[in-house]
């Protein structure tokens, strides 16, 4: 093995957690050749059996709830209370793609329908792609984590998972229960490696997909190596999402939206968090009055102390980040009217009023606590703006008129719309990704297992004369 590794640190203290491994890219094959091993075991594996496995290491992951939220909080900044809510929705996740091991469907064709072939049968069916390689974030590990490899695994794939390299400890963790979970030797693997790594799995021949949680440069490199060896990628990017508010729209419920959707949730580093609002004319002063005194009322602090509602960002260069593009949209002409202090990888929940809607800070995603609010005249202004955007996640409408806000909807350029709710809202049963630099793809528990499989045509020629 390897004799680098890596220290992993609280974000909020800097202490040090604990140290992990990290690969070279010299040991990427090892992992690999193991990893055809337990692909061929996997592909043996009866559906109902991958079924039972998968179902096995849900309840193990249930019975290490606290552990698993714990050690997320500690490495990733997100406060204890959303840890927690981050690993009962793997343990579902993993359940739901336990399900779906047993649905996975061929079709039989009506060979009648062309003529000279009526006493053909055709059939489908459906195989394992092979080899997955799963690439996962740092702002949700555990949960989409468990889309890509509870899906890789109810289809029959081995998967070698890549964790966060600043947040790895409650992978590495789960990974220790599959083999409880009666799974066969190899059929997960996880390993740390860096940008190097990262691109020499998406390069490796014996690696027949690719899904990738994360940044749109570091999506549009995997993808551009996928291609040239036509591997299969599955691509789920950035966002930008705008939140349009009306002025009949419900104000408190918009901004418990905003709130809860931006900045209290996931310390504002969500990609489909509310990321640009705006609001028009004749609600836009009572809205942002209350938006900002709401705002106030944040706990920033130690993220294992239930009461927080913000914690750290995952590490100070991120919080730098954040403060500069808040300092941008000021340098532009907006008013920050509360927050945007930042003490080491901490920062206050910022709001800022009159944004230019031009200001180059708006067009690009800020992954923090921070909520910039543009004034506009109408939905028409509304819309346009918020489809000048290379992201496509998703995209909030809040109004009392229905017919309007599905109107609205269909004019969206984005995956999903939620109408007088916040972006910031996925369910593992509904699709889930978006159009352009988001990355194109849909991730979800009734999709993504068939993702992960090949068709095979089999025709039996004059079987039935």
């Amino acid at each position: 093995m390897t004799n680098s590794a890596i220290d992993i640190h609280n974000p909020g203290t800097g202490e040090k957690i604990d140290q992990v491994p990290i690969i070279t890219v010299d040991e990427l094959p090892a992992y690999v050749a193991k990893g055809m091993q337990g692909q061929v075991a996997m592909a043996a594996t009866p559906a109902y059996d991958r079924q039972r496995k998968l179902m096995k290491l849900a309840d193990l992951m249930e019975a290490d709830t606290e552990k698993l939220a714990q050690l997320d909080a500690q490495e990733n900044g997100k406060p204890i209370a959303q840890t927690r809510g981050e690993v009962e929705a793997a343990i579902r996740i993993f359940r739901g793609y336990a399900g779906e091991a047993t649905r996975i469907f061929g079709r039989q064709f009506p060979m009648d329908a062309v003529p000279g072939m009526e006493n053909h049968f055709a059939v489908t069916i459906r195989e394992p792609l092979g080899l997955v390689a799963a690439l996962i974030p740092f702002n949700y590990p555990i949960e989409l984590y468990s889309h890509k490899a509870a899906a890789a695994l109810a289809a029959g794939n081995a998967v070698i998972t890549k964790p966060p390299t600043r947040c790895p400890l409650a992978l590495f963790a789960i990974h220790e229960l599959y083999e409880e979970a009666g799974f066969p030797q190899y059929a997960h693997q996880v390993l740390l490696g860096n940008r190097d790594v990262v691109a020499a799995i998406a390069d490796h021949p014996d690696i027949a997909a690719v899904t990738l949680t994360g940044s749109t440069p570091a999506g549009r490199n995997v993808a551009e190596r996928c291609a040239r060896r036509f591997a299969k990628v599955f691509l789920e990017l950035g966002g930008n999402d705008p939140m349009i508010i009306l002025d009949d729209a419900d104000i408190d419920k918009a901004v418990d939206a905003i709130v809860y959707g931006r900045l209290a949730r996931g310390n504002g580093q969500i990609c489909c968090a509310v990321k640009r609002v705006y609001a028009t004319e004749g609600i836009y002063e009572e809205l942002t009055t209350r938006l900002v005194d709401k705002t106030k009322t944040l706990i920033v602090g130690d993220q294992l102390d239930q009461s927080t509602d913000v914690g750290p960002l995952i590490g100070e260069d991120d919080a730098i980040e954040v403060e500069k593009a808040i300092a941008e949209l000021v340098a532009c002409g907006a008013t920050l009217a509360t927050g945007g202090e930042r003490d080491g990888a901490f920062l206050t929940p910022a709001v800022l009023l009159d944004v230019p809607a031009d200001s180059p800070a708006m067009a690009e995603e800020i992954f923090g606590p921070v909520v910039p609010v543009v004034k506009v005249k109408d939905v028409d202004e509304a819309v346009g703006l918020a489809n000048d955007s290379p992201y496509g996640l998703q995209a909030a409408i809040f109004t009392q008129d229905i017919n309007l806000a599905l109107k609205t909807a269909k004019r969206l350029d984005a995956g999903s719309i939620m109408i007088n709710g916040t972006t910031a809202m996925r369910a593992e049963n509904l699709p889930f990704g978006g159009v352009g630099d988001t990355g194109g793809y849909r991730e979800g528990i009734h999709d993504t297992v068939l993702d992960f499989t090949r068709q095979k045509t089999i025709v039996a020629i004059g079987a039935l004369a």
